[in-house]
């Protein structure tokens, strides 16, 4: 059906060069992109679904945790409750900084509660 296809080199084309032709796009740094040359900057593995419902992010995610940033409002963090490591949302109260569980349980940052890091960015590997 296409036997005319066979024999054709290249050297019969007509019409003009893509504009492209001359630019390649550099290959994806992740390690750029997501800034983890800096300091403080930690990636982690979720292990844990607590935060799915409420901010989307699911087990077997990869966060960048920044334990250089300043405490911020409505912010993903990543805290040590109790001797766990759990994943909350950050929220100023006017009693205090709090954490959200994914649970909803609003739990005060106390002695028993550090605030470790606040997540930077997300890579997604199960689509």
């Amino acid at each position: 059906m296409f036997a005319h296809m066979a024999s054709y080199s290249g050297d019969d084309t007509t019409g003009f060069q893509s504009p492209a032709e001359g630019y390649v796009e550099p290959v994806l740094d992740l390690m750029n992109a997501l800034g983890l040359d800096g300091p403080g900057l930690y990636p982690m593995r979720v292990r844990t679904n607590g935060l799915r419902r409420r901010r989307g992010i699911h087990s077997g995610d990869i966060i960048v945790a920044n334990a250089s940033a300043d405490p911020t409002n409505n912010k993903v963090c990543v805290a040590f409750l109790a001797g766990e490591v759990v994943l909350a949302t950050l929220h100023e109260t006017p009693g205090g900084w709090a954490i959200e569980r994914g649970t909803g349980e609003l739990v005060p940052v106390t002695d028993d509660v550090e605030v470790w890091a606040l997540v930077k960015a997300l890579v997604r590997t199960n689509v």
